[in-house]
């Protein structure tokens, strides 16, 4: 839409206070963004935490599992010890390979049935263990085991004790008894020392090892027995109870792993990268929030300041849209036709038109629009303008000037036609007074010419009135005489002749001068240029005669026509040629007074007369005022002549000026001075040719060629 169509409605400047109600609403909607992301990055912390702490839970029940079953597989290991009674080298036999198959087993013993130890065989892989105090000193964990496993009449397992080693290191152990029976009758006892550390080492994967530390604890807290590659971070920790026949162990699963970091943790990364893109667009969108604000302000400004600029103008706006309909009117639009906006807008045939100019204009309107996009003739006449009348309110007539221009839009679409219009009714009525004030002044300078030139009328007519006098006193003595015969009858008719010539010749000096003075309305018509020439060279050839100055005509062969108000540009030759015959008068010798008038073509459309004369030329200070009004260099004169003469001939569209030339041939010897205009040629399109302007410059160099 064009920016134009229609009047806009300026928008509100925001007030102070809505400016920090906006701010605190954009406050708070950064601090909720904040408050929720930050919710969101501690739930998703958390959620990896208790992601964490399930898996090592559920590592923890598995490694409890594997505990159980590797002890669930020594215990059917040793009981398998005892099956078919073997012997005792058979026993030892067996058992040594079962250490040597399960480092977790440290001691296998047999005993009797009061619990003295019979026969033991050690772990090839640690060795004897109970150096530092023997075994019957920390045995007694080992008996109740035993005593314990003689009434359930199964294995049980012994608490756990520690057993010092050389070097100031040591071992946590548990023992497993088991009864021995023959023929349903106890004889004595089995029993297996376990370190818990073997245990664990042995019995769990080593997946969980390489990321974990194991260990079993008392309900305390104290460690009893570790086993792991690294230590745990004691972050994600989770503990099982192992229970066996006899005891409960207390198993701990530490992970290696600590908090979760932030971008490491993909999750977490994921969403810091969503958070912070999120409020990278809040920014963004704070910034174009921003800018926009802005930019509506500098807009609000920019509208009011149009608004108030329109307001204020003297030119009337309209704007059009592609179908001729009225789209947006000013306020001195409306001023000037009197209607309002509401009267004009959307319509086709506005109300400002003359009702019986509505068709002409209506036609003119289809003719002007008819192009959906502005082209070189649109831009020109935008550029010149036309006139036209339209009508008030009261139904006051009045001309208006428009100027018409095609109607863009941003994109560069034609979407109607903007027109400047300017009243100039007032103009023209100032135009009209000039003209008439004109009009005026040409009188008066024709008046005083003929003042000037009544001697010389008085000279001219005195010579054909004493000719007439002195033929018809001659007839009359002829017709008076008794003498009739053929000779006096031609006398008298000669007579006769003679009276009407020189009759003839008072009455066209007496016309010439009439014809000048007198007064009429201004009209173009197409003449031939000799003919312009032939009806003032009466009244030159008088003053031409006194000054004793040739008169000669230069006219091609047919004569140019040109269009021309006729008394106008009669008045013009007048002036050229009188102007120049007194230029000659007192500084020219009179074998060389001579006026040359020259009427030539050199253009198609321009027909240019020149002036040429025998006289001193122009100096130069005099040249720069020449055609100002009231500036002459003759006493007597009134300054108006030439003035006159340039404002006739740019009326007619042409130009006046003036330059000095050499002689020519048959003219005379020294200088010339010519003084030319033009005017338009009589051409199959008048139209053009009579309201086209010519440069002068241009005009000059043609009536030269």
């Amino acid at each position: 839409m064009s920016p134009l169509t229609a009047a806009p409605a300026v928008p509100d400047i925001p007030h102070p206070r809505t400016r920090t109600r906006r701010a605190l609403l954009w406050g708070a909607l950064m601090g909720l963004l904040v408050v929720a992301q930050s919710m969101l990055v501690w739930l998703t912390l958390n959620y990896e935490s208790a992601r964490a702490q399930e898996q090592v839970d559920a590592t923890a029940s598995g490694v409890t599992a594997d505990v159980k079953q590797a002890l669930s597989r020594d215990l059917q290991s040793l009981q398998a010890l005892l099956w078919n009674d073997p012997s005792v080298a058979q026993w030892r036999s067996d058992s040594a390979v079962l250490l040597h198959a399960h480092r977790e087993l440290v001691r296998i013993e047999m005993r009797d049935k009061q619990q003295n130890i019979v026969d033991s065989v050690e772990s090839p892989y640690q060795g004897p263990i109970f150096t530092r105090i023997s075994r019957e000193d920390i045995d007694l964990d080992t008996e109740v085991a035993c005593q314990t496993a003689q009434r359930q009449a199964g294995p049980t397992y012994s608490r756990s004790y520690f057993v010092p080693l050389p070097g100031g290191l040591g071992l946590e152990v548990m023992d497993v008894c088991l009864p021995v029976q023959h023929a349903g009758r106890l004889s004595g006892f089995m029993a297996a020392t376990f370190t818990l550390g073997g245990v664990l080492s042995e019995a769990v994967a080593s997946d969980a090892l390489r990321t974990h530390e194991l260990s079993f604890v008392e309900s305390d807290g104290t460690r009893l027995a570790r086993a792991g590659l690294m230590r745990g971070a004691g972050i994600y920790v989770s503990e099982r109870l192992v229970d066996l026949p006899g005891i409960t162990l207390q198993l701990r699963l530490d992970s290696a792993v600590g908090s979760p970091r932030l971008i490491p943790n993909l999750a977490v990364a994921l969403v810091l990268g969503l958070s912070l893109a999120l409020g990278a667009v809040v920014l963004l969108l704070v910034r174009d929030v921003r800018k926009r604000a802005s930019a509506e302000r500098a807009l609000a400004e920019s509208l009011a300041f149009r608004k108030a600029m329109e307001d204020s103008l003297v030119t009337g706006l309209r704007a059009r849209d592609l179908q001729g309909r009225v789209s947006y009117v000013n306020p001195a639009f409306c001023k000037m036709v009197g209607f309002t906006a509401d009267e004009m807008i959307g319509k086709t045939t506005p109300p400002y038109w003359p009702p019986d100019l509505v068709d002409e204009y209506s036609q003119r309107q289809t003719l002007r629009l008819s192009g959906n996009h502005p082209g070189e003739r649109a831009r020109q006449t935008a550029r010149e303008g036309y006139e036209t009348t339209f009508r008030r309110k009261n139904g006051e007539r009045f001309a208006a000037l428009i100027f018409e221009a095609p109607l863009v839009d941003g994109s560069g679409r034609h979407t109607g036609w903007m027109s400047a219009v300017l009243d100039v009714s007032d103009q023209r009525r100032i135009e009209e007074l000039s003209r008439q004030q004109q009009e005026r002044l040409q009188a008066t300078a024709r008046l005083a010419t003929v003042g000037e030139m009544a001697s010389l009328l008085s000279h001219e007519l005195n010579q054909p009135l004493a000719a007439i006098a002195s033929y018809a006193a001659g007839s009359l003595n002829l017709m008076q005489s008794d003498v009739q015969d053929m000779e006096t009858a031609a006398m008298l008719k000669q007579a006769a002749e003679r009276i009407a010539e020189q009759a003839e010749r008072a009455g066209r000096v007496i016309k010439s001068v009439h014809n000048f003075v007198r007064r009429r309305d201004r009209s173009h018509e197409a003449i031939r240029s000799d003919l312009l020439i032939d009806a003032v060279l009466p009244l030159v050839r008088l003053q031409a005669r006194k000054s004793g100055t040739r008169v000669a005509i230069d006219v091609p062969r047919p004569p140019p026509r040109v269009l021309c108000d006729r008394t106008m540009v009669e008045q013009v030759l007048l002036n050229l040629t009188r102007n120049g015959i007194q230029a000659m008068e007192s500084h020219t010798p009179t074998s060389q007074c001579e006026l040359l008038i020259r009427v030539q073509q050199g253009h198609p459309r321009w027909v240019t007369f020149s002036v040429f004369d025998h006289g001193p030329g122009v100096p130069p200070d005099v040249a720069q005022r020449l055609f100002t009004p009231f500036f002459t260099t003759r006493s007597e004169g009134m300054g108006l002549g030439l003035c006159l003469c340039r404002t006739v001939i740019e009326q007619h569209g042409g130009a006046l000026d003036f330059m000095t030339v050499g002689s020519e041939s048959g003219v005379g010897a020294g200088v010339m001075t010519e003084f030319r205009f033009t005017l338009p040629a009589d051409t199959a399109d008048r139209k053009d040719a009579s309201s086209g302007r010519r440069p002068a410059a241009d005009a000059a160099s043609t009536g030269t060629q």
